[in-house]
């Protein structure tokens, strides 16, 4: 099974990007999919995710501002990204579980002010 992320790149404040991660080599829809992102230092954290296909969460620093989607038939998530910060910059992480965890290469994000 296979992540694969695009969409990264750079912003400016203010701007928007918008993620997306398809995966690929499995015929079984993942129950959980979302988004981690890990800036330079810090350890990775969740930014927001889609449990049992329905239940949202996101972390409180994107709320309002970050919306995640899922593809209704394929194993496909997105996240738009408005209103970016230079806070937003990291390296975006693709997410899923199905009885275990499975990670994308991830993708760089980069806001300037």
């Amino acid at each position: 099974v296979q992540l694969v992320e695009s969409g990264g790149g750079l912003a400016q404040a203010g701007g928007s990007l918008r993620l997306s991660c398809e995966a690929s080599g499995t015929i079984v829809r993942f129950n959980d999919m979302g988004w981690y992102r890990q800036a330079p230092g810090k350890q990775r954290e969740l930014v927001a995710n889609l449990i049992n296909g329905g239940r949202t969460n996101y972390a409180d620093s994107v709320k309002g501002r970050f919306t995640i989607s899922r593809d209704g038939v394929k194993n496909t998530v997105y996240l738009q990204m408005n209103s970016l910060k230079p806070e937003d910059t990291a390296v975006y992480y693709c997410w899923a579980r199905r009885l275990s965890d499975f990670w994308g290469q991830g993708t760089q994000v980069t806001v300037s002010s």
